[in-house]
């Protein structure tokens, strides 16, 4: 099938040849010849009146113009997988689809218990990945390469479908046998104390951390973490505290060992959303898992 006399098929072969910048490893992930691929690039090249990819020492580097079609060009083909995977009926208790969710280990503590349970109990057969957060989210649904993800608002509050999943506080977990643990939290005692904050790989700052910031406060950074979860161990029998999800926080006070008090300070509070491309918001798969995180979040907040 040919569009303004470019054949179609040499679009995949493009958006491969731009994701691998190899002849070679494209020819073998479209399961054809490097010959092949090869012939498929120079009629790319004629097309575009472009080199689309240079030979720069052993590797090759895209051309400007490549760069240009990089992004568009990943939108396009991810619409027609996603339009070519869509099924008109989706049946949890005998499909085996695969499904990619993002999510931060924050929300996975406070809800993966849950979903778990019900993807086991409802739908047996279909593979959940769980994958961790990423520097730009949108970029892996616009890529396909995820179907949903669980994001704070405040890192992506426009573009995409999107669903409230939550509304979480932030509170100031302590030690119960710390020298915290029975003092008025104060703005005071709160800069002055030694903190263990969260810092993401992905270069991002967390709620916390912008919340402090925006509130003017400084903390006493003693220690830091790349898990949510992990933040009440690593002040458990110290004079540690943090800044930490309110939900994060029940469920260490339920383990025992811990004192949550109010911020001292005005913190807005934590959304949640789930979110996805619009154009899958009809797919009766995607419609059904995110009713199932929905339900596994409000078996959460009925506890």
């Amino acid at each position: 099938m040919r569009f303004n006399k470019l054949d179609l098929n040499l679009l995949a072969a493009l958006d491969v040849l731009i994701k691998t910048r190899s002849v070679t490893r494209a020819a073998d992930e479209m399961f054809i010849t490097q010959s092949a691929m090869s012939n498929a690039l120079g009629r790319l090249r004629i097309f575009f009146d472009d080199p689309l990819l240079v030979q720069v020492g052993r590797s090759m580097e895209l051309s400007p113009l490549a760069e240009t079609l990089q992004e568009p060009l990943r939108e396009i083909m991810t619409r027609v997988d996603a339009a070519t995977r869509i099924r008109p009926h989706f049946d949890p208790l005998t499909d085996d689809r695969v499904f990619n969710l993002v999510i931060s280990d924050y929300s996975l503590a406070v809800m993966g218990a849950q979903l778990s349970q019900r993807i086991a109990a409802l739908a047996p057969n279909i593979q959940l990945n769980l994958r961790p957060q990423h520097a730009h989210p949108s970029q892996l649904l616009d890529r396909g390469e995820a179907d949903l993800v669980i994001l704070p608002d405040f890192i992506d509050p426009e573009g995409h479908a999107h669903e409230l999943l939550f509304e979480d506080h932030l509170v100031v977990l302590v030690a119960d046998d710390g020298p915290h643990a029975t003092a008025e939290m104060t703005e005071e005692r709160f800069g002055a104390a030694p903190h263990v904050v969260m810092e993401p790989f992905t270069a991002q700052e967390s709620f916390a951390t912008v919340t402090m910031r925006v509130a003017g406060v400084v903390p006493h950074k003693v220690l830091s973490t790349y898990l949510f979860s992990s933040i009440p161990e690593l002040i458990r029998k110290t004079d540690r505290i943090a800044l930490i999800q309110g939900l994060l926080a029940q469920q260490a006070l339920r383990r025992g060992g811990f004192v949550i008090k109010p911020a001292p300070f005005p913190c807005p509070p934590l959304r949640q959303s789930i979110r996805w491309q619009s154009h899958r918001s009809r797919d009766p798969g995607l419609m059904w898992l995110r009713d199932q995180i929905m339900q596994a979040m409000g078996d959460v907040l009925a506890e």
